[in-house]
């Protein structure tokens, strides 16, 4: 099944940032967004990253222009070898969009979804043969961030998950298996974990959020670019590699993790996290951050390449 041509389902922030993506990788694409401002947002989301994409050696192959807008997602699937679904992450939304683009899908194409709060299993449950369908759930803004979480199961075509691992690596993706369904995946129950114990340090009254945040960036966060928790541990205690550090430290970490947060995301938390979060940006607007976040990854980016670090 070629992939020169795909199809993106949903075009906000993430599908335009896949749509990116797939362009500069020489690929061809055809949009469906119900939004009647889609064409711009991402015409000029695709603007911006092309400089940026463009450093990484990411756009040798692209052209910017082979994209199409079209009215229903069953066009947009028309001839597609490859389709990110992006629609928003509500069942009967994604139920009916992929009610209407079963029909109409080349055979042996593939499907994947972006759905970070969904399980493939509540999502399959909108297919009549969910064999071509996986989860492809990337991170924000996937023409930057490599990670794609990639999953199937019993229900799922043996050849699909080697096809899109494939494909994703093509674009410059690094991917990982999730072998087992769970709420979140992998990388976000990270993340919310690692959230969770924040805002608990917050609310304790140990850190600021801004101190909080600026621990993490400039302490674990670098390491954890270069390697995983585990893989880093291993190396803390020196010759004796992880078992050696598991043998000196498990009582440490026990203690830890007992006394850990469990703190509730409700009205009053969420306000103490913007009113922290804006005292330590001073009030910077979200596109500003963005663009700083987005020039940071990509010098962190282009340093890790140059180690041959974490496959990119």
């Amino acid at each position: 099944m070629s992939t020169s041509h795909t199809a993106v389902l949903g075009a906000g922030v993430i599908g335009a940032s896949w749509t990116a993506l797939f362009l500069a990788s020489g690929r061809s694409v055809s949009i469906f967004d119900p939004d009647p401002q889609a064409e711009a947002n991402v015409r000029t989301y695709v603007e911006r990253a092309w400089p940026t994409m463009a450093e990484l050696g990411l756009t040798k192959r692209g052209n910017p222009d082979r994209v199409a807008f079209v009215p229903t997602a069953a066009q947009a699937v028309d001839g597609a070898g490859f389709v990110q679904e992006n629609v928003p992450e509500r069942a009967p939304v994604k139920h009916a969009t992929f009610a209407e683009i079963e029909p109409v899908l080349m055979p042996g194409a593939v499907v994947a979804s972006s759905a970070s709060g969904l399980t493939l299993g509540q999502m399959q449950e909108g297919w009549q043969t969910p064999a071509r369908f996986i989860l492809g759930h990337p991170f924000n803004p996937p023409h930057l961030i490599p990670l794609v979480e990639v999953m199937g199961n019993a229900r799922t075509d043996a050849d699909v998950i080697p096809t899109a691992e494939a494909f994703y690596e093509d674009i410059g993706k690094v991917t990982i298996r999730v072998n087992k369904e769970v709420p979140g995946h992998v990388a976000n129950r990270l993340q919310a974990a690692v959230w969770r114990e924040a805002i608990h340090l917050v609310q304790s009254g140990v850190a600021s959020v801004g101190d909080v945040d600026k621990a993490m960036s400039a302490g674990p966060g670098l390491r954890w670019a270069a390697m995983g928790p585990t893989a880093l541990f291993g190396l803390g205690a020196g010759a004796g590699g992880l078992r050696a550090f598991c043998d000196h430290f498990a009582d440490t970490f026990n203690g830890w993790w007992a006394d850990l947060g469990d703190p509730t995301l409700d009205a009053d938390t969420a306000e103490m996290l913007v009113k922290g979060l804006s005292e330590a940006t001073d009030g910077r607007s979200v596109d500003a951050l963005a663009a700083q976040r987005d020039a940071m990854i990509l010098s962190l980016l282009k340093a890790l390449r140059s180690q041959g670090a974490n496959g990119t």
